[in-house]
C-alpha cells in the first residue's frame, strides 16, 4: 500500500481530528459576553531552582484538558453538543466533553495567594507573586511571576524537651550540627517532627502524637539567617489536667479473638508466628503494622483487626474502713485481635481463544485452590490446562491438529522454610516459600513433546526500600521427545543440506537444573528489573568428579540425557516523566545476554530471546524479527530461527488520559535481537559491535487504552520505519515509504507495555 492509500485509510481518523480541533478553536460562541476562556497557564520564575511545575497544584484555574498536551479534543466535543439534550448524540458528545473553563478573577487570586504561602513553606519568606493576562479575542493566557527572593537558612537547631524520660529516649536519636536541617522550610520541620514521634510510638509511648512538638524561630534582623528551638511539651490528658509525664505503655497481653462462629482455622502457633506484638515487651506502632502485613499476606485470613485497651495495674491494696489502692507508674496495654476466615477453597474455569500465525483454536483451564491446607494458611494450587489448534499449511503430515495437556500443582507457604534458620528471622522476614511440579504434554503433527518440570523457590519484600526479591534454589526442567515425524526428520534434522543446528539440539531430549535469582525495584516514577540466572554448573562439577558419559556430540550425559549449560543475565529500567495529571511520558530499555558454554553450544528453546510483539517493537508480530538482519525464509521453522542469544528494547510512550476509562499514547520503540556465535542458519544474525547499531529495528504507532483499575485492557498498532532486513530501499526505510499490508501490526494484550 503506498503513502498515498495509506492516507485515504487515515483520512477519516484525520478528518475527525481536525474537525475537534476547529470546535475547540471556535468554543468562543459559548464564553459570555465580558468572559474570557482560560486557554493557558504558565508559571515564570525569578530563580532556575524552583520546580514550576510542582508548584502548578497550587493554581485553582487551569486551562482545559488537551490529548498527549496539544489538542483539545474534549473541549472540542462538548462545542459540538447541541442544545438540544433530547437527542443522544448531544447527551454523548457531552458527557465525552469537557466545559470550557471561564477566567475567574477571585480563583486567580486565590492561586496567587497560595503560590505565596508555598513558597513561604519552601523557606523564601519574602516571596511575591503578580498576574500578567494576555488577551487575545475571548481566550486568556494566565502568567503567574514568581519572584521567590532569597531563601532563608538556619543557623542554630536546638531541642527543649520537657519530659526527664522522653529525653533520655530520644537523646541517641537527635541530629547531630552535621544532619540538622539546612534552609528553613515547613517540610524539614515536619519531617523531623514525624521521626521523632515515630521513634517515641516505637518505644512504648502509644498515646503519643506530634501535636506534642511545635517550633519557635528567632530570625536575626536584617538577615535571612533563623534559631530554631524543637520543643516537646509534657502530657495534658485533658482540659484542665495538669501537665505530667508521657505514659509508656507495655503490652500486658496478646489475645486471639475469632472472627465467626467457626472458631479459628489456623493452628495457635501459625498465630503467634504472624504477631509481632508480644507480652512483656513495650509498645510498637511498627510492630503493630507488621503484624497487620503479616496476616495480610495469609490467604486463609479475610481480614484482621487490633484493638488495645488500658489496663490497671495496682503496686498496692489498702483494705480497712475504706478500700484503697495506689497505681502503678508504669502503665499496661491489652491487645486484642481478631481474625476472620476466608474461604478455603474455590473453584474457578476459564475459557479463551487462541491465534498462533493465523491457526485458530481453543484452550481452557480449570483451577483449584486450596488457602488453608495444613491449618497454617498454605496454599495449594492445581491448574489443568488443554488446546486445540487445527494447524493449516503444513503438507507432507498425517495429522494436521495440535493438542496440549498441561498439569501445574504449587504449594506455597507463608514463611521462610530453610534449616538453620531462626524463628525471629522467620517472624521477621515477609518471605513464602513455594514447591512446584508441572507436566506438559505436547502433540503436533511434526513431533510429541513432553516437559516435566520441578522447582523451590522463595519471594520475599523489603516494603521500606521498596524491593522484591526473588530465588529459585532449584529449578528443575526435563524435555523429552518421544516421537518425531519422519517427514520431519528427512526435511530438517537428517537432511545434511537443510540440517539446522538450535533445530536439531531444540529435538533432542535435554535435562536443565538452573539456580537464579531476581530483584525488583518500585517507585512512583522508576522501575528497575535485574535477573541472573545459571544452568548446568553444578552437573557438570559432578560430571567432572564422577566421570559421567559422554554422548555421540561429545555432551556429558545424566541418565543418558544431555544436560544444558549456560548463564544469563537481564536488566530492565523504567522512567515516568508526569507533566501533569493527564499526560506523562513512559521511558524503557531492557538489556539481556545469555550465553551457552561448556556442556552446551546452544541456548535451549525456552531460554532464548525474540523480538516483536505487545512488549518489545511493536512493528512486528512475535518472533518475526531478527536476529540481526536476518530474514526469515521457512515459516514451519521459522519461530527458531528467530530467536538469539541478545536483546536489546528501547521504547519510549507518551500517554494521555482521554476521556470516562479510556487513554490513548503514542509511542516509539527500537529494538532488535543478535546471536552471540556464527550459526549458518542465521545468515547475519551475529552481533558485531561496529555493525550492531545498523540493525536496529525502528518503529511508531498509536495506541488506545481501556483502563478500569484492577486491569488495562490495550489495543496498540504499530508501523515499521526501519527494517534491518530488507530486499531494497523501500523496505529498509519503511518510515519515507510507508505499506499498511507490509508495514502495519495490530497487537491487543493486557496490561502495560512497560
Amino acid at each position: 500500500m503506498s503513502f498515498t492509500r495509506l492516507y485515504k485509510f487515515l483520512s477519516p481518523l484525520l478528518l475527525s481530528l481536525v474537525l475537534f480541533v476547529v470546535m475547540a478553536c471556535s468554543s468562543d460562541k459559548l464564553i459570555p459576553d465580558g468572559k474570557y476562556l482560560l486557554d493557558k497557564v504558565e508559571l515564570r520564575s525569578d530563580k532556575k531552582d524552583i520546580n514550576t511545575s510542582l508548584l502548578m497544584q497550587y493554581v485553582h484555574q487551569k486551562g482545559n484538558s488537551r490529548w498527549f498536551s496539544l489538542f483539545k479534543i474534549p473541549l472540542g466535543a462538548y462545542a459540538m453538543s447541541g442544545k438540544d439534550s433530547t437527542r443522544w448524540i448531544n447527551r454523548t458528545l457531552k458527557k465525552m466533553g469537557e466545559e470550557p473553563v471561564v477566567y475567574d478573577t477571585l480563583q486567580a487570586h486565590l492561586s496567587c495567594e497560595d503560590l505565596r504561602v508555598a513558597l513561604q513553606n519552601m523557606g523564601y519568606m519574602n516571596a511575591s507573586v503578580d498576574l500578567d493576562k494576555k488577551i487575545r479575542g475571548k481566550k486568556l493566557t494566565a502568567i503567574y511571576n514568581i519572584h521567590p527572593g532569597e531563601p532563608y537558612m538556619i543557623d542554630k537547631f536546638s531541642y527543649d524537651i520537657e519530659d526527664s524520660i522522653v529525653a533520655k529516649v530520644l537523646a541517641p536519636h537527635l541530629l547531630s550540627d552535621h544532619n540538622q536541617p539546612k534552609q528553613f522550610t515547613v517540610s524539614s520541620l515536619d519531617e523531623e517532627r514525624k521521626r521523632l514521634t515515630h521513634i517515641l510510638n516505637d518505644s512504648g509511648y502509644y498515646r503519643f502524637n506530634k501535636d506534642f512538638i511545635y517550633y519557635t524561630a528567632d530570625s536575626t534582623l536584617g538577615r535571612q539567617h533563623v534559631n530554631v528551638t524543637l520543643h516537646l511539651s509534657k502530657y495534658v490528658e485533658g482540659s484542665g489536667s495538669k501537665p505530667t509525664l508521657h505514659p509508656r505503655y507495655i503490652i500486658k497481653d496478646v489475645n486471639f479473638i475469632p472472627g465467626d462462629s467457626t472458631g479459628f482455622h489456623l493452628r495457635k502457633s501459625v498465630l503467634e508466628e504472624n504477631t509481632l506484638i508480644e507480652k512483656g515487651k513495650y509498645f510498637s506502632a511498627t510492630d503493630l503494622q507488621k503484624t497487620y502485613n503479616s496476616f495480610s499476606r495469609l490467604g486463609a485470613v479475610h481480614y484482621t483487626n487490633i484493638n488495645f485497651h488500658e489496663v490497671p495495674h495496682y503496686d498496692s491494696l489498702v483494705i480497712g474502713k475504706s478500700f484503697a489502692y495506689t497505681t502503678s507508674a508504669t502503665r499496661y496495654l491489652n491487645a486484642d485481635i481478631q481474625i476472620s476466615n476466608n474461604k478455603p477453597n474455590t473453584i474457578s474455569f476459564q475459557p479463551e481463544g487462541t491465534n498462533t500465525a493465523g491457526d485458530l483454536g481453543a484452550a481452557a483451564i480449570l483451577s483449584y485452590q486450596n488457602r488453608n491446607l495444613f491449618r497454617g494458611s498454605e496454599i495449594l494450587s492445581l491448574d489443568f490446562r488443554a488446546a486445540f489448534e487445527a494447524i493449516r499449511g503444513l503438507e507432507g503430515y498425517k495429522n494436521s491438529n495440535y493438542e496440549e495437556y498441561d498439569v501445574q500443582a504449587r504449594l506455597q507457604f507463608p514463611r521462610f522454610l530453610a534449616p538453620f534458620v531462626t524463628r525471629n528471622f522467620r517472624r521477621r522476614s515477609s518471605a513464602t516459600s513455594e514447591v512446584s511440579v508441572g507436566w506438559n504434554l505436547q502433540n503436533r503433527p511434526e513431533f510429541h513433546r513432553r516437559v516435566f518440570s520441578s522447582a523451590w523457590r522463595y519471594h520475599w519484600i523489603n516494603s521500606v526500600h521498596h524491593l522484591t526479591y526473588d530465588f529459585d534454589l532449584l529449578d528443575v526442567s526435563y524435555v523429552y521427545m518421544p516421537w518425531i515425524s519422519e517427514t520431519f526428520k528427512q526435511d530438517y534434522l537428517d537432511n545434511a543440506t537443510t540440517r539446522n543446528a538450535i533445530l536439531r539440539y531444540n529435538y533432542q531430549d535435554l535435562f536443565i537444573l538452573r539456580t537464579g535469582f531476581g530483584l525488583h525495584y518500585s517507585s512512583a516514577s522508576h522501575v528497575y528489573r535485574l535477573n541472573v540466572e545459571f544452568a548446568g554448573n553444578l552437573l557438570n562439577g559432578l560430571g567432572s568428579i564422577f566421570d559421567f558419559k559422554r554422548n555421540s556430540q561429545g555432551k556429558r550425559t545424566l541418565f543418558n540425557i544431555a544436560y544444558a549449560q549456560y548463564a544469563k543475565f537481564d536488566f530492565d529500567y523504567t522512567q515516568i516523566l508526569r507533566f501533569d495529571e493527564r499526560n506523562s511520558l513512559a521511558l524503557h530499555g531492557g538489556l539481556g545476554i545469555a550465553f551457552p558454554y561448556g556442556n552446551s553450544t546452544v541456548l535451549p528453546f525456552e531460554k532464548r530471546y525474540f523480538s516483536g510483539g505487545a512488549n518489545s517493537v511493536r512493528g512486528w508480530g512475535v518472533r518475526e524479527l531478527g536476529p540481526g538482519r536476518f530474514r526469515g525464509v521457512d515459516g514451519r521453522i521459522d519461530f527458531i530461527n528467530q530467536t538469539g542469544d541478545m536483546k536489546l528494547d528501547l521504547n519510549a510512550e507518551y500517554r494521555s488520559r482521554l476521556f470516562w476509562k479510556f487513554d490513548g499514547a503514542a509511542f516509539i520503540d527500537a529494538g532488535n535481537i543478535w546471536t552471540l556465535r556464527n550459526y549458518n542458519d542465521q545468515p547475519g544474525g551475529q552481533f558485531r559491535f561496529k555493525d550492531f547499531y545498523k540493525q536496529i529495528a525502528f518503529a511508531y504507532g498509536l495506541g488506545i487504552r481501556l483502563n478500569l483499575d484492577y486491569f488495562v485492557l490495550r489495543l496498540d498498532g504499530g508501523m515499521k520505519a526501519i527494517n534491518p532486513a530488507y530486499t531494497n530501499s523501500h523496505e529498509h526505510y519503511a518510515l519515507l515509504h510507508p505499506s499498511f499490508k507490509r508495514d502495519f501490526t495490530l497487537h491487543f494484550a493486557v496490561g502495560l507495555p512497560f
